[in-house]
């Protein structure tokens, strides 16, 4: 077992490192010392989470049960606690000078014996498990208990990482990109043999444990797995999508649906389905899971598509109303009668035990018309998204006019050739939509508004993704375009999430939510630590179908000022 001072001294010096280089080297001696067994919920441990994101378990721990566990443990009561982490910003740094005051004033086991109790990471998880896992009545004491436990076990520095690890928020800024190339560092594997392990598994606490025991050998045998969602190939826009078809010379295009994006995981007659952010929400498409039954006719597959609302004339509904289907936990059965649903699949990934994502799309595409039996009703549909293979570009705008006119969003460009790339976003897929501009960008901050919207939020501020360093960076707030119902309904939603107050009245939001944001331009700002802000920003909708991390990043919204400056 290892210990989990070990974790939290790594953690300490990685605050204070800024280079990515020198970040990596530290996370990878450290993943070399953890044993194998614990090496999963180490690598998930120092991306800020517990469980894997595909798991869909979640830990469930607020800052009320978290600062009560702490006053239990230290005899601090609970306001104290609250106005000290109001002081110092983090409930982490509270929680050491808490129980660092406590040691200093109380005989401890180690002014006995030398020594203090020694927690491994195998306990920490545990003891984290067995709080996620409890409900009903009595279940927020057994998980006060739990963490109470944690705390009196630990040193201060241990207890300043473990309350962070409580909210899933562990602020030493190490991603995906990070973790990956510290695997390939310390277990001495290239770095493209651990990326293309992560694509197939979505998990790289199991790539870890794999290149430890394994080495590049074990890697590569890595494989998808049914009801382990992968997760989706992104698209970009392209600034000229006629040019990027000209150099394809043939370019295979298809509508761009006005939906939800759906990956759908059969195996016999069991079928289970995930949403965009990999969340199980097979309970609240009943409807979704007997037409898969019903018309995929292959034993095993993994399929990716489109889910899309429609009324009673078969055309698409606004996206809001599919986001009602997948949140639906009650009335499962009457929200399906009355937002009926249109599948439509567009690529397959894994077929009665082989892995396709290395295949090119028009192989997987013909794999993908061979186990699908379409069915056209306007009420319950499936359908093999209908796809051109032209370079023609008269004939693009055709097919692109015609998905405007069935209301849809407007086309997507792949390039034949092209594999499936989880999680990745590139030139192999792009969109083309109408021009107005839009970015899905996070919600980190909120304001109560004024006059008959004094008891509601009524501005947000807003916040790209930086993916290098994990970080959320502000671009300005948005409060335009927003109805009363909208803010009820907003605030109902952000409550939960929000944390201490700044002497601006602004309130800390976890960034959790994201907003669909259109504007009329980019412009360089020292105001905020994006470097930019947006003139005249405009709430067009929420995105909860998107995680967090899949805000558009820094780098995307510098192109986009590169190519307003290129215009003008």
């Amino acid at each position: 077992m290892t210990s989990f001072k070990e974790f939290a001294e790594t953690c300490k010096e990685i605050e204070k490192i800024s280079g990515t280089i020198e970040t990596t080297r530290r996370v990878a001696e450290l993943l070399g010392k953890v044993d194998v067994e614990e090496l999963p919920l180490t690598t998930h441990f120092i991306m800020s989470e517990v469980f894997p994101a595909w798991s869909g378990k979640q830990l469930g721990i607020g800052t009320s049960l978290l600062y009560m566990a702490l006053s239990r443990a230290s005899g601090v009561s609970v306001k104290s606690i609250e106005a000290l982490v109001r002081t110092t910003g983090d409930i982490g740094e509270s929680s050491l000078l808490i129980l660092k005051e406590k040691r200093k004033n109380q005989a401890t086991f180690s002014s006995f014996f030398g020594e203090e109790p020694d927690l491994s990471i195998s306990e920490v998880y545990e003891r984290f498990k067995t709080a996620s896992e409890v409900s009903g009545k009595g279940s927020q004491n057994i998980k006060v208990k739990n963490l109470q436990y944690l705390f009196n076990s630990s040193s201060p520095r241990e207890a300043k990482y473990i309350a962070r690890l409580a909210l899933e928020e562990l602020r030493v800024g190490v991603g995906e990109g990070v973790v990956r190339d510290a695997i390939a560092k310390a277990f001495s594997v290239k770095p493209e043999v651990v990326e293309h392990a992560y694509m197939v598994t979505n998990d790289l606490g199991i790539v870890a444990a794999a290149a430890k025991e394994g080495g590049a050998k074990a890697l590569e045998s890595l494989g998808i797995k049914l009801n382990r969602p992968i997760k989706v190939m992104l698209s970009q826009i392209s600034p000229d999508v006629d040019a990027e078809i000209r150099s394809m010379k043939v370019a295979a295009i298809e509508w761009k649906f006005d939906g939800a994006r759906v990956q759908i995981h059969k195996n016999g007659d069991s079928v289970t389905l995930f949403s965009r952010r990999l969340e199980n929400v097979t309970s609240s498409l009943p409807d979704l899971v007997e037409i898969v039954r019903k018309h995929v006719k292959a034993e095993a597959a993994i399929l990716d598509g489109e889910a899309v609302a429609v009324d009673e004339n078969g055309k698409p509904r606004a996206f809001q109303e599919i986001l009602k289907r997948f949140r639906r936990k009650y009335g499962v059965e009457e929200k399906a009668a009355s937002i009926p649903i249109q599948l439509n699949l567009f690529d397959i990934m894994y077929l009665n035990g082989r892995t396709l994502i290395d295949l090119p799309l028009l192989e997987r595409r013909k794999a993908l018309e061979a186990c699908v039996e379409s069915s056209v009703d306007n009420s319950h549909s499936i359908a093999v998204a209908e796809q051109v293979l032209t370079g023609d570009l008269e004939l693009v705008n055709k097919v692109y006019q015609a998905a405007l006119q069935a209301g849809h969003e407007g086309v997507m460009v792949k390039k034949p050739e092209s594999f499936y790339s989880p999680g990745k976003r590139g030139k192999n897929w792009l969109k083309k939509k109408p021009l107005m501009e839009t970015l899905d960008l996070a919600v980190v901050g909120a304001e109560w508004g004024f006059g008959r919207r004094a008891t509601l939020l009524g501005s947000y501020t807003v916040a790209c993704y930086e993916p290098k360093t994990s970080r959320f960076l502000r671009m300005g707030k948005v409060g335009t375009g927003l109805s009363d119902e909208q803010l009820r309904e907003l605030t109902d939603m952000i409550a939960p999430l929000m944390g201490e107050e700044d002497l601006g009245g602004v309130f800390a939001i976890k960034p959790e939510l994201l907003f669909e944001i259109a504007f009329e331009e980019i412009q360089k700002s020292p105001n905020y630590d994006s470097g930019y802000a947006l003139r005249f920003p405009r709430f067009i909708g929420i995105r909860p179908d998107k995680a967090p991390e899949e805000a558009d990043s820094l780098q995307r919204i510098e192109r986009v000022y590169s190519q307003q400056r290129k215009k003008l």
